[in-house]
């Protein structure tokens, strides 16, 4: 007598703003590989891009990167997590959406969060195996060259899911930029990155201002640890929120500003808010063809340092787990996810967050830990 398989259930996008189902088999994981059964996936910046069909290369496929779930099985040879941990099936893991493969360029220079087979798996389409590539989805498939870690017992699944990317990113951001205890931080836009750069802020002694057009996500800034936060509906004028940080710093303007907006225009804004000689960390913005204005000796004679950064250094998840165990209670991680969704109401999580009608929204699929 034959057992049928246990099948899994996926999302995909057919094409911008076209959302399907999909059943695969789930597969048993080959050597050194997991697969991982997903508990939370939640709506990131970058999911919007791509639903909105303004990703520079994805038109089509798996959806979701920011997960948490359970060991589901281990392959051969997978023993242990990224940091030498024992596995085994049931444990609580988060892991990278990408890989670090160690043999390109890019790794060999020792700039990791730049491998040019990062999306080796992620960018694959349900129908190739494994078929389980992104969050959006019953089972993940983890490869032997992505970083995956244990949680840790003290933090939830609700808070978990968010340490990749939202937290490992702007950990990575702010510690390439350089900030430093003493500064002020001007954060564009508080979304999940936005709040997590507050707070990562915060508890390296910055003084953190951040700007954002909607009143509910002002009030997580504040409870994130913002210093000062800045309404753009009650200073629609650019040169007026300029004089008005400005006011806020001393006259002097932000010694570090960080751009998670994904808007093109708060590219620009940004330069005119740093102080002279400032340094300005860009992350948001990935539209391709999306321009604004630049002038290139108004930055020279600012002296600035403008830095772009892209994915971030598998190891840095490890540290952002760190971080969440030191600081769950200093800082609302609960309640950073203001909405929950099934993986059936999916494209209405995306359209919600899409629309700014919640600050982050999460697709819950199982309850381990709540």
């Amino acid at each position: 007598m034959t057992t049928s398989p246990l099948m899994g259930r996926l999302a995909f996008m057919a094409e911008p703003r076209v959302l399907e189902y999909a059943e695969y088999p789930v597969p048993e994981p080959a050597p050194s590989e997991l697969v991982m059964e997903i508990t939370r996936a939640n709506v990131c910046g970058s999911e919007l891009h791509i639903w909105n069909g303004r990703h520079p290369v994805k038109k089509r496929g798996g959806l979701g990167h920011e997960m948490v779930g359970q060991v589901s099985s281990l392959g051969p040879g997978k023993a242990t997590d990224s940091r030498g941990d024992l596995l085994s099936v049931g444990d609580r893991v988060v892991c990278t959406y990408f890989q670090t493969c160690e043999q390109c360029q890019r790794c060999a220079d020792g700039q990791r969060n730049l491998c040019d087979n990062a999306y080796q798996f992620f960018g694959r389409q349900p129908e190739e195996y494994p078929h389980f590539h992104a969050a959006f989805a019953t089972h993940y498939v983890i490869h032997p060259r992505q970083h995956v870690y244990k949680v840790p017992d003290t933090i939830p699944d609700s808070v978990a899911a968010s340490a990749n990317c939202a937290l490992s990113q702007v950990m990575f951001g702010l510690d390439s930029i350089g900030l430093q205890y003493g500064e002020t931080l001007l954060i564009q836009g508080a979304g999940g990155l936005g709040l997590n750069a507050a707070a990562l802020a915060k508890t390296r002694g910055a003084h953190v201002i951040v700007i954002d057009a909607v009143a509910s996500r002002l009030e997580q800034a504040q409870r994130f640890g913002a210093d000062d936060v800045v309404d753009l509906t009650e200073i629609p004028d650019l040169e007026d929120r300029v004089a008005h940080i400005k006011e806020l710093t001393g006259g002097r303007g932000p010694d570090v500003a960080v751009e998670v907006t994904g808007v093109p225009a708060a590219f620009s804004e940004g330069l005119q808010q740093l102080r002279r000689g400032g340094r300005y960390l860009v992350m948001g913005n990935l539209s391709p063809g999306s321009t604004v204005p630049f002038d290139p000796g108004y930055v020279t004679r600012k002296a600035l340092t403008i830095k772009h950064v892209d994915r971030y250094d598998g190891r840095y998840l490890a540290k952002a787990l760190d971080f969440l165990a030191r600081n769950l209670n200093t800082y609302a991680f609960d309640r950073l996810v203001d909405a929950e969704f099934s993986l059936d109401d999916l494209g209405t999580a995306l359209e919600k967050s899409m629309a700014r009608e919640v600050t982050r929204a999460a697709i819950v699929l199982g309850t381990a830990a709540p």
